[in-house]
């Protein structure tokens, strides 16, 4: 096969494998999801998840924010590393070991419908017990770790949610926002790859999802680099409400009722 019959069977394998509406709208939710990323270390999920399964659907979008979180967050990894209370975040990785394959296995075979209405349940109720300033105030034990770590992981194998209750559970310590924002990016990178083999094994990263990244991945890493600039310049009260309506909007407009409001 020639050079230019490869690059033809490519092109249409890439245009085929694209969805036939929602692109643009796709660009700006990952945007929009990634200066809440880079800003706080969470969030993308909350915000992408509703909106771009109202649009291509869950078994779509998680996957897909897996893959361009993956990749535009190696950079964050390094400082992370060194900033973070690295045998806490390894006990509670110990617990999303367990959760993630769960989590999958009901993204996987859960009716999608079913699926997004229990996705927008879960992200306006993460939404509130953020919002509602609750904290756990103990000091960190090993087993509630890990047992954090495996409600995490199930969220995140079956949403890309697990952001909330990790912070919940890291900001009531006595770190201060710097340390927690380290640790919660360094447990992501690891539950990252959890989820990756988890996805890969249920047949979830389709052509479609590595397509779509080419796509949407510039749009997140710009956001992400945005955000994580905000993070030593904005006040920080300030983006966390701005991060919350984000939220709610999302979880409200991904509604399956408000179908027509994205398509």
């Amino acid at each position: 096969m020639t050079l230019d019959a490869l690059i033809t069977d490519g092109q249409a394998w890439f245009a085929a494998a694209l969805p036939d509406h929602g692109i643009y709208a796709l660009m700006a939710f990952a945007f929009i999801a990634g200066l809440a990323r880079g800003f706080s270390g969470f969030g993308a999920a909350l915000i992408f998840i509703p909106l771009g399964g109202a649009i291509i659907g869950p078994k779509l979008a998680s996957p897909i924010l897996l893959v361009i979180d993956g990749i535009a967050t190696l950079g964050m990894i390094p400082p992370a590393w060194r900033n973070a209370n690295r045998p806490e975040v390894f006990v509670m990785a110990a617990g999303a070991a367990l959760g993630v394959p769960a989590g999958t296995a009901m993204l996987a075979l859960l009716d999608p419908t079913l699926l997004r209405w229990s996705i927008t349940i879960i992200a306006i109720s993460l939404l509130a017990l953020l919002v509602s300033g609750w904290r756990y105030h103990g000091a960190p034990s090993a087993p509630l770790s890990s047992g954090v770590g495996l409600i995490a992981g199930l969220f995140s194998g079956a949403a890309q949610l697990g952001g909330p209750p990790v912070v919940a559970y890291w900001l009531g310590g006595k770190s201060d926002f710097t340390r927690v924002r380290a640790n919660v990016v360094l447990y992501f990178s690891i539950s990252t790859i959890f989820s990756a083999i988890s996805y890969y094994v249920g047949g979830l990263l389709v052509p479609a999802v590595f397509a779509l990244t080419a796509v949407i991945l510039p749009s997140y890493a710009l956001g992400l680099y945005g955000g994580s600039k905000l993070f030593g310049l904005a006040e920080e009260r300030t983006f966390r409400i701005a991060c919350y309506v984000l939220i709610a909007a999302a979880a409200i407009i991904g509604m399956p009722l408000l179908d027509g409001v994205l398509r």
